[in-house]
This record gives structure tokens, sequence and C-alpha cells, in this order.
């Protein structure tokens, strides 16, 4: 007898268990520890432990030691792999429930004469990892956003930061390092931490905004070449430019 359909893909039986879909949910914006999803899930911690090892095994969740505190580590949901595998489990039933366009850029989200979103985003030293995000974001957003980035810490925009800003088409040469206490008295629709030691000291915002933890390693870290620490530069990037887009998508919505 010939088959309906065809074998039910391991992505979509990932999907189907109530305590994976529910971790899949809490990491599609932001990433975080295991207490927080603990928390979150209302479940045992070992519980949630097994479906986190699952989602590791089917190459949809990462990890990575928090750079605060070693002895945590974040868990952070593969975009990018999600949409493939999604695309890919359309097409092996139907090619109706797939579509060959890429994840979107450039995008302005929001309707004529709508109020901007508010976006902040936080790192230590306001270097690097925000200013590059800050860059991205108002390149990608356009007239839909206003968008800032501050530090604890703040130093000068690192120049290997302009420099991989300008390889994907971007200027960033003219921002500013700035001290994260100037906004504590403004509202934000959202305050994206990209750095784990400034989201342990991230203060409290007016209006209560979507609070989002995407953890990066800091570029300025990495040693070698100048080409070598040039690559890592770009390399997050173009990772940040992969989270804000799927952000604005979903800020569209």
């Amino acid at each position: 007898m010939t088959p309906t359909a065809p074998p039910m893909p391991d992505f979509l039986k990932l999907l189907a268990h109530d305590v994976r879909w529910h971790l899949i949910g809490a990491l599609a914006l932001s990433d975080r520890r295991v207490q927080e999803l603990v928390d979150l899930l209302q479940r045992p911690q070992n519980l949630i432990s097994y479906h986190l090892r699952l989602l590791r095994e089917g190459n949809l969740v990462t990890v990575r030691r928090s750079s605060a505190d070693a002895r945590d580590t974040y868990y952070s949901l593969d975009l990018p792999q999600v949409r493939a595998l999604y695309l890919e489990s359309g097409a092996a039933l139907h090619p109706a429930l797939t579509t060959a366009d890429e994840p979107l850029s450039g995008l302005a989200v929001g309707d004529e004469g709508k109020r901007p979103f508010r976006i902040l985003f936080l790192c230590t030293h306001n270097s690097a990892r925000s200013q590059l995000a800050e860059g991205i974001m108002r390149s990608a957003g356009g007239k839909a956003v206003e968008v800032y980035s501050a530090g604890s810490q703040p130093d000068e925009v690192h120049p290997l930061a302009i420099e991989a800003a300008a390889i994907l088409g971007i200027d960033i040469s003219r921002q500013e390092s700035k001290q994260m206490d100037q906004f504590v008295d403004q509202s934000f629709d959202y305050v994206i931490t990209v750095c784990d030691r400034v989201r342990e000291s991230c203060p409290v915002f007016p209006d209560d905004p979507q609070k989002i933890h995407w953890s990066f390693a800091d570029p300025t870290a990495v040693p070698g070449t100048y080409q070598q620490r040039l690559n890592a530069f770009v390399q997050t990037g173009r990772e940040l430019a992969t989270r804000i887009n799927y952000l604005l998508l979903m800020m569209n919505r």
C-alpha cells in the first residue's frame, strides 16, 4: 500500500512535545539560563535539562558559558536552523508549504504615522557588540525604530567594530560610547543586553519594556592576527544581523 505521507521528520517530533515546544518559545527572543527556564515553565530542573539535551542533539539549541559567571550557561535558539528545518519539513509534505524567500533584511516595521519602536542595546564597554547592534538595527529598521546603545563602563568605539560594520555595508563611524545611566529615566519598547556581565547590572527602566538577552562572546577578547580579530568582529556583526532581522519580523507581527 502506498503511504499517504512521508515519514514524520525528526524536527517535527522534537516540536511535538509540550515541554520542548515551550522551551523553544521561551528561547525564541531571549537567551536564558537553566534556572530561568525552570522558573518560566514551572517544571523540575532535571526534566528541563533532559529536554534541552534533546534540543541540542537535534541542533535546534546551542549553549555557551556565561562570561559573567562560568558556572552558568546560556541556551540559545538557532533560528536560522529552525527555519531551515521547518521549511524542509513543509516541503517534504507538499511544495505549497515552503518558500524560497530568505529572511528579510532592510525591513521597515510599523504603520505610517505610528510611533517608532524605541530600542536600547547594552553591553559593558559599549565599544563593539552593542555598537554593531545599534548600527545594524538602525539600518534594518529604518524610520520605524529609534535605536540607542550604552554601556555600564563605556569606552570608545572599537576601530575593528567600525571596520567590520563597513564590511557589512553599515557606517557606525559617527556613533559614540555612552553611559547607560543616562537612559534610566527614558521609556523603551525593547532593552536588549548583548553581554552577560551587563545583564547582571541592567537597571530598571520605566513602563516595563520587553527585556531580551543575547549571549555574545566579546570580539575584543579574541587573540590572533589583525585579520583573525577582524573576522571575529565581522562574525559577531553577522550573527547580530540575523537576530535583529528575526526580531524585526516579530515586531512587525
